[in-house]
């Protein structure tokens, strides 16, 4: 399995990972459910009337973390906007539950994917596993 996969199927089955950005000089974390490789880059999703849209427009550095049975991965990298209807699409295909929320046409429904990421797989009981993409 190539690396952008092996993240995004963890982040999948981990169901739940926290988003990291900077606000100012404050970090600020929340958690985040959705995750999509498209076109080999790697997605997620929010609303473009939430804080971390504004945060990310303004300093697109972010960090995400993870922890599913016993193992825990960071990716950090930017994120990056990208405004087009097929991720958009994509990304309510594969979450169907965000549709209650969100159209690919409506003027909220942002995704954005990794750019000069970094994905570090980690636990106790064995060497971290890096992949950049």
């Amino acid at each position: 399995m190539e690396g952008i996969e092996k993240v995004c199927k963890f982040l999948d089955d981990a169901k739940t990972y926290y988003l990291a950005t900077v606000e100012d000089d404050q970090p600020r974390v929340r958690p985040f459910g959705t995750a999509l490789v498209y076109e080999g880059k790697l997605y997620i999703q929010t609303g473009k009337v939430k804080d971390v849209s504004r945060q990310l427009a303004a300093n697109p550095k972010a960090e995400i973390c993870a922890f599913n049975g016993g193992q825990w991965l960071r990716v950090a990298g930017e994120l990056i906007n990208d405004d087009r209807i097929g991720p958009k699409e994509a990304m309510l295909e594969k979450h169907p539950s965000l549709k209650s929320m969100y159209r690919a046409d409506d003027d909220n429904t942002q995704v954005l994917y990794f750019q000069n990421a970094t994905a570090t797989f980690s636990s106790f009981t064995a060497a971290p596993e890096t992949f950049q993409f």
